[in-house]
Formats: structure tokens, C-alpha cells, sequence
């Protein structure tokens, strides 16, 4: 039996499916008519449109393959589907608050789905990682670059059905 891979939400799997197909239905079509058009000019050596065309080819064939390993690689988890909603775990958006009463919001989603600057936090992350099994009220240290910072749950909430 396959080992569960890491988790992702089913709105972050829609998007590496529309980046896949993205890629493989346009991007990649258009690249190979310039190149094919470039290739019937004549000398490839000094052509800018055909060896842009290879190169740029490369990088979308490469990407392709990330991304089919990846999507396969992953397990969607849906956070509505969550039973015990009185913890964090994955999909839970958590309310935290530090020492000096500074609340932060955050939600717990996969690595492939994290943005700080949206308050998504990846799966692995340290953060993510000391607040997984916490219940309101609990204290957790959170070991960040910056040094070791204490916070406690104040509020977790996860998707509606």
C-alpha cells in the first residue's frame, strides 16, 4: 500500500490542475508553432525565436513533470470533512495571540498552497507544526529564526460544509 503523501487542500489541487493544463493545452502548443515556424527559416544557430522557442520548451516540459509528480504525490484532504473541530489540524483557520496581545489569524494548508502574506501556512511549517493538536486556551512555543516565541490559541474555525 502507498504511503499517504503530504496533504492539500481540494482548492489548491484545482490549481496545480489548471497550471498542468494551462501549460499542456496552450502554452506549450503555442511554443511548438513558433519554434516549427523558426525551424523552417533556416539557420537554427542565430535564430533568437527558434533557440528562445527550445529553451522556453525545456522549461514548460520541465514543469509539466513537477507537476505530474507532484499532483500524484499529494492527498487531498478536505477541511470541512474534519470531525474534531475543537483542535488544529490541517484546514483549521487558528486565531493566535503572543505575549504583547498581538492576535495573528492563520490557516493551516498545504506547502504547495502557503502565502505568509495571506496568512496560509504551509503543512510543515514550524509554526503549523506547534499548533497541530492544540485546543483555545492552549499555549504553544513556536521556535521561529527570530528565536522562540509563545502563543495561545484563542479561536479555531474550519470551512463550513
Amino acid at each position: 500500500m502507498k504511503p499517504a503523501g503530504p496533504p492539500i487542500t481540494p482548492a489548491g489541487m484545482a490549481k496545480l490542475r489548471a497550471r498542468y493544463d494551462h501549460l499542456l493545452g496552450k502554452e506549450r502548443p503555442e511554443i511548438v508553432e513558433i519554434v516549427s515556424w523558426a525551424a523552417g527559416n533556416g539557420d537554427r544557430s542565430e535564430n533568437g525565436d527558434y533557440l528562445y522557442g527550445r529553451k522556453r520548451m525545456r522549461e514548460i516540459d520541465r514543469e509539466l513533470a513537477f507537476l505530474a509528480r507532484r499532483m500524484k504525490a499529494l492527498r487531498v484532504v478536505d477541511p470541512r470533512e474534519q470531525g474534531e473541530r475543537g483542535k488544529v489540524f490541517f484546514g483549521a483557520t487558528v486565531t493566535i495571540a503572543d505575549e504583547d496581545d498581538t492576535h495573528k489569524t492563520v490557516t493551516i494548508v498545504g506547502d504547495d498552497e502557503q502565502d505568509a502574506a495571506k496568512g496560509l501556512i504551509g503543512w510543515s511549517a514550524p509554526m503549523s507544526r506547534a499548533l497541530r493538536g492544540a485546543a483555545v486556551g492552549d499555549l504553544r512555543m513556536v521556535r521561529l529564526p527570530s528565536g522562540e516565541k509563545e502563543w495561545e490559541v484563542m479561536e479555531i474555525t474550519y470551512p463550513a460544509d
